[in-house]
């Protein structure tokens, strides 16, 4: 039975969306680091981690020392896409569920190399999809976040892991 959500953020997006999880289910959420002091080896849990080049930040180690169930992955697209890029890149078994979230973005909030890497990210991809004349529903919205850094956390894009985890109780 999962008994925890453990969350692992950069800019803050994982963790709202693990705390608004944990106010609609009950189950206490934890950063990674409190995880470590609070919960036993192999306890099941859910993951809310960050990604970055399609690496899920923290889901390794989490998978290394919990038991984890679902993997709720944070990024920049939209909700509910990625998400077979996600699972080949991090290595997701078939039989854990994941979800994808887009999160919020605000350069200014990354940490370290991060900020580095997004600010050059912003500078080539955001130069070359405002040139672009053809571009795409998600490119446009991309474009949007990456220039206005909209907030995009909300629990409507928790729906499809709410449904899961209500059907999972029933079992």
């Amino acid at each position: 039975m999962i008994k925890a959500i453990v969350y692992r953020t950069n800019t803050g997006s994982a963790e709202e969306y693990a705390k608004l999880f944990a106010n609609k289910t009950g189950l206490p959420a934890y950063s990674t680091d409190e995880a470590k002091k609070n919960l036993t080896s192999g306890t099941e849990i859910i993951f809310f981690g960050w990604v970055m080049a399609r690496g899920i930040k923290g889901y390794k180690a989490a998978a290394n020392r919990f038991s984890v169930r679902v993997v709720c992955a944070v990024g920049m697209a939209k909700t509910g896409g990625q998400v077979s890029e996600l699972r080949n890149k991090n290595r997701i078994p078939d039989n854990v569920p994941l979800f994808t979230l887009q999160g919020n973005f605000d350069v200014n909030r990354l940490h370290g190399v991060y900020r580095i890497m997004m600010g050059i990210m912003l500078k080539t991809l955001g130069k070359a999809l405002k040139q672009k004349t053809d571009r795409t529903e998600e490119e446009n919205d991309m474009l949007d976040m990456m220039v206005c850094g909209d907030k995009r956390v909300n629990s409507e894009n928790l729906k499809a892991v709410l449904e899961w985890h209500a059907a999972y109780k029933r079992k």
